[in-house]
Order: C-alpha cells, then structure tokens, then sequence
C-alpha cells in the first residue's frame, strides 16, 4: 500500500474540478435560453455543433468546473457574455464512457502535428500574443458526435434560480393538463388521469 496512489480518489476531493460536466445553452434573453432548455429536455437530445472548432468538427461541449466556482467570468445573470446560466449536467464518467474527452489547449501551430483522430479536440491557446488567447478557464469537454442522447435518469437541469424551477414544473404541468384532457375524450376522465406523468427531472439552481 506504501506509495500507492489512487488518481479518482484523490479528483473526488478537488474543490476546483468536478466529477460532473455541464453543457450551458445560449440565448438572446432568459426566456429565449430557457426555451431552447426547455426543447433540448424535451427531445432529450444534445445536438453537436462546429461553431468555433477548428476543421468543422460536430461536438458537443462541457465545462468541469464545479457550481461553486461559476462566476461572472463564466455564466452570469442577462445580459448573457459566452453562456447563459441554463443548461444540462452529466456524471464525467457518462461522458467519458461515451467519447468525451477534454480538449487539448495548445498553440494554432501545434493543430497539424495532432493525429487527425485527435484534432477534434484542438483548442487554440497563445501566450505569446497580445492580447494572449487563453480559454483555459472554461475547462473544456467534447464528444464528437451529431448528437448525444439522454434520459432523466442521466441529465441534471441547471437553472440560475429556484422561480425558473417552478417555470419547469409549471409547464410539465401544463403539458400534462393538454394530454389528459385529449385522452379524456376517448375514455373516461379518471382513467385518462392515471396517463398523468409526474415530473421526474433533478433540477439545482445555481442561486
């Protein structure tokens, strides 16, 4: 035992990495980011995207920094700067199981010496520039992929505060109102609410 290390262990108590990764979603205003929340929830599907990724690769992107350490450098309350304060977390090791890797941050010049297997997850990082190009602090994650599938068992929701939790519920519920009144018109209304689903989402609010 004398020596031995164990790596998950010890990341398990880091206070500035998480074992979960979170994919933030953008948007013009609250109710805009919630919206496009709300669609990704209700596909319960991650489409991947080649905005600013070097060779027009598909991914989809996360952050493993903690909840603890979002600030306004990261996500803040609109006017939104990068990401909005909404979006959909997953254990690390989901992620991983499944491709994700984190990216690699190196010089522009350093793309090409990468195996084309690996460009992917090129991101340019300059120190010698002015002003220097440094993306560090998101602590980037990709998969590369069209898109990535999940369950309720598997997503967390992240919302900025608890009203936007009950905006979710209030809505699930809303949903839930339309389809038991529909299938009330072919069956009887108390067999049509036992096609009641219950909300069954994990939410934390980063307030």
């Amino acid at each position: 035992m004398h020596g031995k290390l164990y790596p998950v262990a010890l990341m398990a108590n880091r206070f500035d990495i998480s074992q979960k990764l979170i994919h933030f979603t953008s948007g013009e205003s609250p109710e805009d980011a919630f919206d496009r929340l709300t669609a990704i929830i209700s596909e319960r599907r991650l489409i991947g995207g080649a905005s600013l990724i070097r060779g027009s690769y598909k991914c989809v992107c996360f952050t493993e920094a903690p909840l603890a350490a979002f600030t306004d450098a990261f996500v803040r309350p609109y006017p939104f700067r990068r990401y909005s304060q909404f979006g959909l977390m997953f254990e690390k090791s989901w992620i991983y199981d499944r491709g994700g890797r984190p990216v690699i941050y190196q010089p522009e010049s350093d793309f090409n010496i990468l195996p084309d297997e690996l460009r992917w997850r090129h991101v340019r990082f300059e120190l010698a520039c002015d002003p220097i190009i440094d993306w560090t602090w998101e602590r980037e994650w990709r998969i590369r992929c069209d898109e990535l599938p999940f369950s309720e068992a598997e997503a967390i929701i992240v919302v900025p505060n608890n009203q936007w939790i009950d905006a979710l519920r209030d809505g699930h519920d809303a949903e839930q109102d339309i389809d038991v009144e529909l299938y009330s018109m072919v069956m009887e209304k108390e067999i049509a609410e036992l096609w009641r689903k219950a909300f069954r989402w994990r939410v934390v609010a980063l307030q």
